[in-house]
């Protein structure tokens, strides 16, 4: 990796949270273990939601996200001491859903050590039901992936 890839790992992702990991993240074999993870995909899709917009645009709509799948590929194992950033961004934008890929960047490793996806489906919550996604937020979508 070169030095200007190094200091932007996951150019391309418009949301990325960075993270220390913690000791508790560890398990019995001294690397991070597996559902920590997810957690981390967790916090890079509530950063992406909140800074391009999407939160405050569905605020009072009765409307929000909710996680139909989510699938993680380790490819590197990550230990404590370290930091990791993990970017959202949109794959796929379906009727009803979106598909978010994520990538942790590992700066102990210098390398992304794990991906996945998150499938989101726009929800109705008092209905409890998923609904197409409107025209407002597929704007915001896309203007946010540029």
């Amino acid at each position: 990796m070169s030095n200007s890839q190094s200091n932007q790992p996951l150019h391309g992702f418009p949301a990325v949270a960075t993270i220390g990991v913690q000791w508790g993240d560890q398990d019995l074999f001294q690397h991070v273990n597996n559902a920590i993870y997810f957690r981390w995909f967790e916090s890079s899709r509530v950063e992406y939601w909140h800074k391009s917009g999407l939160f405050d645009a569905l605020q009072d709509s009765g409307l929000g996200p909710i996680l139909a799948s989510v699938t993680c590929n380790y490819k590197r194992q990550i230990k404590f001491p370290d930091t990791v950033m993990i970017g959202s961004k949109v794959e796929k934008l379906g009727i009803s859903s979106v598909t978010l890929s994520h990538d942790v960047f590992s700066h102990s490793n210098n390398a992304v050590s794990a991906t996945g996806k998150s499938v989101i489906v726009l929800f109705d919550y008092q209905a409890q039901h998923p609904v197409p996604i409107t025209d407002e937020f597929r704007a915001i979508f896309e203007q946010f992936a540029g």
